[in-house]
Parts: C-alpha cells; sequence; structure tokens
C-alpha cells in the first residue's frame, strides 16, 4: 500500500536533532520546508541553511524576535523578579515555537508541522520519547489536543545515540555538534540589579548576608558563602525583607503537597486521582494524587521550586500541567 505524501513544515535550529527530523520525513518522501525561527542577536541559521542544501529542501527564515523577548526573556525576568524559578522552554514552546509554526503551516497551505524533540504523539496523545534520558515531553505540557493532531516528532521512536548515527550515515555534517543549552538566548542572572540582603536560618538568627535573591534558587548548598558554620540549604526567598532564609536540615526542604496553577489537561478532561509527576526536568517522576489543583505526594519531595513545571504523567503518556504555585509548609504561607 502506497504511503501518503505530506507537506511538513520542519523546524530546523542547525542541530543534529531537527536535521535528523527533517531528513526522515524527506526520505519518506513528505514534501518539506524547513524554516529557521530568528529568535534573538546570538541566533545563527548557517548550519540549519547548510544541511537543507544537503537535503535539497526549500529552506525560508521566521523573524520572531519581537515575539520572543515579548513571551520569553521578558517573562524570564519577571519571574526571577518575583523570586519564582522560571521554565523559559516551555513558555518558548507555547508562544512562540508551536504557535508560529503552526500559523505558517496555515499560510503555506501544508499538512503538518514537525520539530526534533525527544517525544511521541499518537491519537493526538502526548507520549515520552524512546529515550528516556533525553525525553522532552516535560516541556511540551501546554499543548492542545487539537494541535496534536497537526505536529509530528520524528525522532520520538530513535535514542540519541541512534540519532547521530544516522546524521552520520546521511552525511549530515552536524552529526556529531554539541547539544545547545536549553536556554537558548543570552539572558544572565548576573546582569539584574540585585540588592544585596540578610541571609537568616529558618529560626531566625542572621548568619551573613545574600549578593541578590535572583542568585539563588530553592534547594542550592552551594555558592551560598557562609564561611565555617555551613553547610546551608536555601529554602525560601523572603522578597518582601529582601531576605534568604537558610537551613542546615535538608529536612526543610521536604514537601508533603503543593498547589499547581493555570493548569492545561491534553487529552482528557481535568484529572484527579492516583499518577506519576515530574516537579522539574531532570528529576524522576513520582506517585502522587491530585485534587482538583493540589497535588500530595506519597512521599515528601525536595526542593520543590515555584515557578517550576509540575507535569503529570499517567503510564507513558503525558496528560497535562501545570505551574509551582504554593507550596503548604511553615516556610510557605
Amino acid at each position: 500500500m502506497e504511503r501518503k505524501k505530506y507537506k511538513v513544515i520542519c523546524a530546523m535550529s542547525g542541530g543534529v536533532d531537527s536535521s535528523v527530523a527533517a531528513a526522515l520525513l524527506k526520505k519518506q518522501e513528505h514534501d518539506v520546508v524547513g524554516v529557521f525561527m530568528l529568535m534573538h542577536k546570538n541566533s545563527n541559521s548557517r548550519d540549519a541553511k547548510f544541511v537543507t542544501k544537503k537535503l535539497k529542501i526549500p529552506f525560508k527564515i521566521l523573524d520572531v524576535r519581537k515575539e520572543f523577548k515579548k513571551w520569553v526573556i521578558d517573562y524570564f525576568i519577571q519571574e526571577y523578579k518575583k523570586g519564582n524559578t522560571p521554565n523559559p522552554c516551555v513558555e518558548c514552546n507555547k508562544w512562540i515555537k508551536f504557535r508560529f509554526l503552526l500559523e505558517k503551516m496555515l499560510e503555506m497551505k501544508a499538512d503538518f508541522i514537525a520539530t526534533g524533540h525527544y517525544a511521541r504523539v499518537k491519537n493526538r496523545k502526548l507520549l515520552i520519547a524512546k529515550d528516556i534520558k533525553k525525553d522532552q515531553s516535560y516541556f511540551l505540557w501546554t499543548l492542545k489536543k487539537e494541535q496534536l493532531s497537526k505536529i509530528l516528532f520524528p525522532i520520538g521512536d530513535y535514542t540519541k545515540e541512534q540519532v547521530r548515527g544516522l546524521a552520520k550515515k546521511l552525511g549530515l555534517p552536524v552529526f556529531n555538534k554539541k547539544d545547545s543549552q536549553e536556554v537558548c538566548f543570552a539572558v544572565s542572572r548576573r546582569s539584574f540589579k540585585a540588592k544585596a540582603g540578610d541571609i537568616i536560618t529558618a529560626d531566625g538568627k542572621k548568619v551573613g548576608e545574600h549578593k541578590g535573591l535572583v542568585f539563588y534558587t530553592i534547594g542550592q548548598r552551594k555558592g551560598i558563602e557562609i564561611g565555617g558554620i555551613g553547610p546551608f540549604y536555601v529554602v525560601k526567598k523572603d522578597l518582601k525583607n529582601n531576605a534568604l532564609i537558610v537551613s542546615k536540615s535538608e529536612k526543610d526542604l521536604l514537601k508533603k503537597e503543593m498547589v499547581v496553577k493555570n493548569m492545561n489537561w491534553i487529552s482528557r478532561k481535568p484529572y484527579n486521582g492516583l499518577c506519576k509527576v515530574k516537579i522539574r526536568s531532570m528529576t524522576p517522576m513520582v506517585l502522587a494524587r491530585i485534587k482538583k489543583n493540589k497535588v500530595i505526594f506519597n512521599k515528601p519531595q525536595r526542593a520543590i521550586t515555584h515557578g517550576q513545571s509540575a507535569v503529570f504523567y499517567k503510564n507513558r503518556e503525558v496528560l497535562g500541567g501545570g505551574v509551582i504555585d504554593i507550596l503548604k509548609s511553615k516556610f510557605y504561607n
């Protein structure tokens, strides 16, 4: 039976993952158009253009610098000012990558969009990738069921090693290119105007001075610079009093429950019940029970952080996610 051929808009960053995604689509004889998204002053389309030339597919540049500044960079800065730890990759996927790619798909009368994310789509459900270590479904929880019907993740069934092997086999010049950093724009916390303040223990004793709350995150131990009496862990950032609250006990970082806001459920109505949760991209999934916007963990979790994403899983499916908002503890009232 002859395979259907579609017109596909493929996001091309110039990295090995998006390059192999485009190559696999071309190998399947789809009509592929490579699109490079110009997001900031450090954007470089050279490798993406070179790969599209190698694959003999059209190449287009989509200038989204204005929107990227508004929805990602400004968000990043404002969240840090609020004392939160932001997740710019989630916002970039929501407001920039998929939003504009889907618009481009309609404009060009294409059938699908594709990216080099390690994730999978089946029956309009978002699934984790084959390569668990590289899985990027955590950053895709804002997607809608309707969007998933138009999205392809060509490398979702491959491991990173297999992707690099395919790139080499196909003669793509980026086969050994290093992975880019998740935060793909040059916004440093060091560039913020920070105000020094007191470092105070959980029981109210001043033990030092911090360089600015923006430079610290919940759970941090190194770099607090309290000599001779540590180690201490950051357990709270008190914006009202510009104070960094620390504790010698890691137990003060353990929380049994949290509240999640801005929740998005991908393939079904709001879920209540037992599932698995990730509270940051590099931590394993853990069991928890969802009751409306409250998440109650089977076992207390360490360093749950305001502003990060909480993503919910059932088997291999991504149910949805939200933004960590309030923690029930003596440090978060």
